[in-house]
């Protein structure tokens, strides 16, 4: 066990020097992702006067990996520009957002990336990012993170130009702030009481945990944004007896909805589809550390998509989830939770595997 251990450090901390993914690092056979995007927005991004430059390099690979939906590349060129490299952040931020032409930065976008964006845009205006960079440079770690979430998710899809970057964000009316759901847990901590969590519990990289959680199981539906334009949805069933909305307030911060406006959006819940047979994987949470920390829901069996259900997926990038629904063949479950307040509601990314 020992050994083993010393053999992930070793890992981690090849992949923290490279920037290669964990398990490349791990396998001792970095890759590459093919082909080379074209960054001609990224290098249209203004020089700052802060003798910090972008890494053109990171920036590519990290490009590559998000559009080859590779997740441990992903993450851990993202882990090294977060930390070392904070201007390339900037910059392929400042090529996705300087190009709205005075629109917002819209209600997918995190609160960090929407109060970022008028500086971009100014920044493209006068030809100097130095303030718009410096404003990264000084950010929390965690918004910097959100920021560089949102400008991955349109360089995934493609698009060389400012302008056809730009074309790629949606842009919709906002909804009004929420009310996150308390912890339901919160009430035994402060009596004294020990809550005992499966992440406090040493199983073993050998137990699957998912089978000792509550799990869920999802039914397709569409709906649409405040302006009008189609999204994909998937609606949560209870399958295990333990699952329902309680489970829910407690493992997730998702928030109360009403079947009004739209929830907000967290780029750390993800809707994984695979490219391959036209599939929904499964649903989960993606922690600090880029692995999945819960997982809400698991495919038992490949089914394909319904070929326009796919190609709304295909487009929106962004799926709307809600639930639990108790009845999941009645159509009017969904409404009938929404108005006893039982529904809870977040607009999750796809990730395409």
């Amino acid at each position: 066990m020992v050994k083993k251990h010393g053999k992930k450090q070793r890992a981690h901390r090849k992949a923290e020097r490279t920037g290669a993914s964990y398990t490349s690092a791990a396998a001792g056979t970095n890759h590459v992702h093919q082909p080379e995007p074209d960054l001609a927005a990224f290098d249209a991004w203004p020089g700052s006067g802060l003798g910090l430059p972008a890494d053109r390099d990171l920036a590519a690979r990290l490009v590559a990996a998000a559009r080859a939906a590779c997740q441990p590349c992903q993450e851990s060129l993202a882990e090294q520009a977060r930390r070392v490299s904070r201007p390339t952040v900037a910059a392929l931020a400042g090529a996705v957002y300087s190009g709205l032409a005075g629109t917002g930065a819209g209600v997918f976008a995190s609160p960090t990336t929407r109060g970022w964006a008028p500086y971009a845009r100014e920044a493209a205006a006068r030809g100097d990012s130095t303030d718009a960079t410096g404003r990264v440079i000084m950010m929390e770690y965690e918004q910097v993170r959100d920021l560089l979430e949102d400008a991955l998710d349109h360089w995934a899809v493609g698009g060389a130009s400012p302008g056809e970057i730009a074309d790629m964000v949606t842009v919709v009316p906002e909804a009004p702030p929420r009310q996150r759901p308390a912890d339901p847990m919160a009430a035994f901590r402060d009596a004294g009481i020990k809550v005992v969590t499966l992440d406090d519990l040493d199983l073993g990289d050998d137990v699957d945990t998912y089978y000792l959680a509550p799990n869920y199981g999802v039914t397709l539906m569409k709906t649409n944004t405040p302006d009008g334009q189609p999204m994909p949805m998937l609606v949560l069933y209870p399958e295990t007896e333990d699952a329902g909305i309680e489970d829910l307030e407690a493992r997730t911060d998702w928030e109360h909805w009403g079947l009004h406006g739209m929830p907000d959006m967290d780029l750390h819940w993800r809707v994984r589809a695979r490219i391959a047979d036209r599939s929904l994987r499964g649903l989960v949470h993606i922690g600090p550390d880029g692995e999945d920390d819960i997982e809400l829901w698991r495919a038992a069996e490949t089914v394909s998509l319904p070929e326009q259900w796919w190609g709304l997926l295909d487009r929106a990038q962004h799926v709307l989830v809600a639930g639990p629904v108790k009845t999941p063949e009645d159509p009017g479950a969904l409404a009938a939770a929404g108005d006893a307040g039982e529904l809870l509601a977040v607009v999750a990314r796809v990730t395409f595997v």
